[in-house]
């Protein structure tokens, strides 16, 4: 059986996401930082084929606190629990929406939709 517009929407959403977290996990970033880093990650981002659409939101007030905790330093290294990105994809009249939020201490990356 051959894929659907519909897989190859979702697969390209998925490469998104893949390249997005891969590429910028342990990136150093501080509260003063953290725009500029959202910024350079969603231009990134959607230079891929068939990307419409990032959004991400570098979590300052969990920078702070874990700064805060941290013996030394003014910054820390981005992961997932600092994140929370939106992703649409658009491929072949397939429109996928996806999320990444943490959910039980895991940065999960989930189809919030898919239109077609």
């Amino acid at each position: 059986m051959n894929p659907t517009d519909r897989d190859a929407a979702c697969f390209e959403a998925g490469i998104k996401f893949g390249a997005l977290y891969h590429q910028f996990a342990g990136t150093p970033v501080s509260p003063e930082s953290a725009a500029s880093l959202e910024t350079a990650i969603e231009e990134s981002i959607e230079n891929q084929p068939f990307c419409e659409d990032v959004r991400v939101e570098i979590l300052t007030e969990k920078l702070d606190a874990e700064i805060d905790d941290a013996s030394a330093g003014s910054y820390t290294e981005l992961t997932g629990r600092f994140m929370e990105v939106e992703i649409a994809v658009e491929h072949e009249g397939v429109e996928v929406h996806t999320r990444m939020e943490m959910e039980d201490g895991y940065p999960l990356m989930k189809i919030e939709s898919v239109e077609e």
